[in-house]
């Protein structure tokens, strides 16, 4: 990860966009000696971040591939450049204190930056700098993600969606746009919101409104369908139960909620990146990753029924359960 994290920071995929260089150029390009930049080209053509080709005189020249074309680019619409540095320069430094996570059983916070994680967010969002790239990551997971999940049910009968934590509005876009009939309120602290209409959501997303609000601490705006996206992985069982249950008794008759996680395999056994998510939950925050018997379990003891899982065969998957 590092490697990818130190390639992103000095500009290397950036300065090859649409050509190839050599070494020496490269180094000079970005005021790196030589021989560093040369071994980290060499280890990106091993993680196959970039293809390395030898010219007719004999000279090593590296360009992207189409992977980081895709991902590893500010200008592409795919774009996880947000999402390395804030993974480079928080989350990161999180995980230096992961054994003293695992003897504590809490998050490192305090560690890592100096900061009190005894509220959350305040502690996730302790400058605007911070919040802004948090805001930043979750948008580019959603600008990738968000349509298969999303569209893992139809959620067509619900005309008025509210999608609780929903940072930057790239998952509301992604509701909008997959189900032309629907409105979705996006309910987040009130710093959160005014960045995301400032940064993020134009006045053409026209089916796209925000509610200012804790929603462990204030009321919920009415709604057929309540999207819980990457939130409860944050809070332990009894705080998931609690918002759980208060969704329940804001959301309107034939109404639901949509869950959507990384689910772990019923056994443990996996997946790896579920598993992974779940040590940066430690580090991180209050919560962990969950399987499907987990989250249909904590959705009963809210009162919610019919409960459906989807699994997406991607990173996130989709439980929709109704009132």
């Amino acid at each position: 990860m590092k490697t990818l994290f130190c390639a992103c920071e000095l500009g290397v995929f950036e300065h090859l966009q649409g050509s190839q260089s050599s070494a020496s150029d490269l180094a000079l390009a970005l005021g790196c000696s030589e021989d560093g930049i040369e071994r980290l080209l060499n280890t990106c053509v091993s993680l196959e971040l970039l293809t390395a080709n030898t010219d007719p005189h004999g000279a090593v020249l590296y360009s992207n591939t189409e992977m980081s074309s895709m991902f590893l680019l500010k200008s592409s619409p795919r774009s996880l450049c947000q999402s390395i540095e804030y993974s480079s320069r928080t989350i990161y430094l999180c995980w230096h204190y992961l054994s003293d996570a695992v003897r504590e059983g809490k998050n490192q916070y305090e560690k890592a930056f100096g900061v009190n994680s005894k509220d959350l967010f305040e502690a996730m969002y302790r400058s605007d700098e911070e919040m802004v790239k948090f805001m930043h990551l979750m948008n580019s997971i959603w600008n990738i993600c968000g349509r298969d999940v999303i569209t893992a049910f139809d959620l067509s009968p619900f005309r008025c969606i509210c999608d609780l934590g929903g940072c930057s509005g790239a998952l509301a876009k992604q509701c909008v746009s997959a189900f032309p009939e629907s409105t979705v309120t996006i309910f987040d602290l009130p710093k959160v919101v005014r960045t995301s209409q400032q940064h993020f959501v134009s006045n053409q997303d026209e089916r796209i409104c925000f509610c200012e609000g804790d929603f462990f601490k204030d009321e919920l705006p009415q709604a057929d369908l309540y999207i819980l996206a990457r939130i409860l992985h944050d809070w332990t069982d009894q705080r998931s139960v609690e918002l759980l249950a208060k969704i329940y008794q804001s959301c309107r008759p034939g109404g639901g909620v949509l869950l959507v996680e990384a689910l772990l395999y019923e056994d443990n056994s996996g997946p790896l990146t579920a598993q992974l998510y779940s040590l940066n939950m430690l580090v991180q925050t209050e919560g962990r990753e969950r399987k499907a018997s987990d989250y249909s379990r904590l959705l009963s003891a809210a009162g919610f029924t019919h409960i459906q899982i989807h699994n997406t065969g991607k990173i996130y998957d989709a439980i929709l359960a109704h009132k």
